[in-house]
């Protein structure tokens, strides 16, 4: 695996690949890999002859109180992985090219439509970092094809309305969401719970999730008795609800009681750690 950390470096190796006529696909994270990370680097060696993963702790995904500087930071042991499944190039970047005149300086991208409900409503700067760091590494790398996990199912939809109204030239493909036995989604934070959090309580983010699917898929319509019941059950598992709301797939807001196509998105906290997951389905 070869390892790059400028940009001048890695727009140099893309240009020399794409010139063979060669397909390249990009899979942009912030480290502390894990089994989820890594069906994306599977799904991108499906779509491409050369796959990229890039490492970079973005800190204006970060607000003032939140753990930018506590995020895990696993590099050889990420390298390790990523070998391990034959990536070609992990692009490590420097923070002094990403933004070289700081982060708050830089110019900011947003996806304002998308960006005012669920994840947002707690955290408020979130995707206007996700949205500014992504459009800079797609217009760095350059790639074909880039894989994002619908874990993170609103990031994943304002990554591809970015791509659309801003003529981006990147495919953006989905990958499913990777679980533990328990039914929880695997995430880095998830190694802020203890042993009992993560065995016996958070997976009840998963359960209240096929608990709601079930109820609507045998004929509840009553979005907001739906919401009602799921943060009782969250609550009474030990995890405080952030929100549970039942919404259109694309546009991200409230479902109507005829729409065929839903996803279910949610969020709570357990200990120190955000729980995100979200259900997708039709009637």
């Amino acid at each position: 695996m070869k390892i790059i950390n400028t940009i001048a470096d890695i727009q140099h190796y893309v240009a020399a690949v794409k010139a063979t006529g060669k397909r390249v696909a990009f899979v942009p994270t912030m480290g502390n890999l894990h089994k989820g990370h890594l069906s994306l680097v599977k799904q991108a060696k499906l779509l491409a002859d050369v796959v990229i993963v890039s490492i970079y702790v973005n800190p204006l995904q970060f607000g003032a109180d939140e753990d930018f500087d506590a995020y895990p930071r696993t590099m050889e042991q990420d390298c390790e992985q990523l070998i391990a499944y034959n990536t070609d190039v992990l692009y490590a970047a420097a923070s002094d090219e990403i933004y070289p005149e700081g982060s708050e300086k830089h110019t900011h991208v947003s996806v304002d439509i998308l960006d005012c409900m669920h994840c947002s409503n707690t955290r408020p700067a979130f995707f206007r970092g996700v949205a500014t760091v992504v459009a800079k590494l797609f217009n760095i790398v350059r790639p074909d094809v880039a894989v994002f996990g619908e874990k993170d199912y609103q990031q994943l939809t304002i990554v591809k309305k970015m791509v659309s109204d801003m003529c981006i030239p990147v495919e953006v493909i989905g990958a499913p969401t990777v679980r533990e036995k328990s039914g929880l989604a695997m995430s880095s934070r998830n190694n802020y719970l203890t042993d009992t959090e993560r065995q016996h309580i958070a997976p009840a983010v998963y359960r209240t999730l096929l608990q709601a699917r079930e109820a609507i898929v045998a004929g509840e319509r009553d979005y907001q008795a739906v919401r009602a019941r799921a943060f009782a059950s969250l609550s009474e598992a030990g995890i405080k609800p952030d929100y549970f709301n039942v919404s259109h797939p694309l546009t991200l807001q409230p479902a109507e009681p005829d729409e065929k196509d839903l996803v279910i998105l949610a969020a709570g906290y357990l200990g120190k750690a955000r729980l995100i997951d979200n259900l997708y389905f039709s009637i």
